[in-house]
Parts: structure tokens; sequence; C-alpha cells
């Protein structure tokens, strides 16, 4: 497997982002067709489940299924036991705001998540602390994420104030596959023009 796909999986892939945005999509839809708040979760969560059984089906990852499969539940749960169809949303607002709270943080103190995450991937592990050029690359392409959850708040808590589900659930869509491979694009450009950190001991294998 190439470092590109292991970066891009790594960082949650056209899998995990096809689990939340097909049933956020089926929901929107259900939604405007039926003006059923009840029939508008219930087809967002049967979705989620012919998902995850077609995951299984392809013997991926549980986790990947599951966590999918739970964060459409919850979703609809929430919008059920409120009664606004707006609150489907909610839970995606909050992971936006923890997300980009975690990348800010780490970006700060030295840590980029980044290179937490793709460290041991690339065969790094925490070895690119000490090389000050790939450090600076892991930071640099770290704050691409925090201006992506950042972005989304932005534009779509408005809307989700003012119940406004098309425009939300559009924006939604519209912020959801394309900014991220754009994103995760941007962060592999940023990442490779610097040469893995590899510890000495590694090199030697």
């Amino acid at each position: 497997m190439s470092d590109q796909k292991k970066v891009i999986d790594a960082l949650g892939g056209k899998k995990g982002l096809l689990d939340s945005g097909l049933p956020a999509l089926v929901f929107l839809i259900a939604f405007n067709i039926s003006k059923e708040l009840q029939m508008a979760a219930t087809a967002a969560v049967v979705t989620a489940l012919v998902l995850a059984i077609l995951r299984l089906a392809k013997k991926d990852t549980l986790q990947h299924v599951v966590s999918g499969l739970i964060g459409v539940v919850f979703c609809a749960f929430l919008a059920r036991k409120t009664g606004s169809a707006v609150d489907y949303y909610l839970p995606g607002l909050i992971i936006n705001i923890i997300y980009g709270s975690v990348y800010l943080i780490a970006n700060l103190i030295g840590f980029p998540i980044l290179g937490l995450v793709l460290g041991p991937i690339l065969g790094e592990n925490l070895h690119w602390r000490k090389v000050a050029e790939r450090k600076r690359a892991y930071i640099k392409a770290s704050w691409l994420w925090v201006g992506l959850f950042l972005s989304r708040l932005i534009v779509q808590y408005p809307l989700y104030k003012t119940g406004n589900l098309t425009a939300l659930g559009t924006a939604r869509l519209a912020m959801g596959y394309p900014l991220f491979a754009a994103v995760a694009w941007g962060s592999w450009l940023i990442i490779k023009k610097v040469p893995a950190a590899i510890p000495p001991e590694k090199n030697k294998d």
C-alpha cells in the first residue's frame, strides 16, 4: 500500500465518509418529501444498516461498521427525541467543535494530530518530533484541518440556529466529502515534500 493511500485511509477514507454522508442525504430527501420526521429518521437508520451489512459482507473492519451505524442511530434518535429535524445534524456540529479544538490545541503545544496519527503508520512513530522540518510539515498540514472544522461551524451553525433544514443538509453534504478530499490531498502534498523521519534503528534494518 502506498504512503498516499495510507494517509487517506488513516484520515477517514471514502468508506467512512460514505457511511456518514449517505444516511444524511437519505434523511434530508425523505423529510423533504414526506415531512414526517419519524419516516426520515427510519430511512436514515435503514440506509446505515444496509451499509453496515455490505461492510460486513466485504469483511471490512468491525470498528468502522459499528461506529458508522451507532453514529446514524444516535442522530436519528436525537432528532426524534427533540422533535426537531435539524437536530439530526447537531452531533456533527459538536464533533466539529471537538475535533477543531483538539487539532488547534495540539498544534499550539507542538504535538500536531497528523503527526500522532500518521507517524506510526509511516514508520516514524514519534521520531518526527526530533526533525524540525518534518514537525513543521505536520503542523502546517494540521492547520488545514483546523480550517476545515472551523469553516463547517461558521457556515452550518447559523443554519442550524435558524432551523433551515434544507440549507443545513445541503451545506453538510457540500462540506463533507468534497472538502475532506481537498484537505486530505492538501495535507498529503505538504507532508510528502519532507522525507519521513525514520528512527535510526529502523534504517539499520
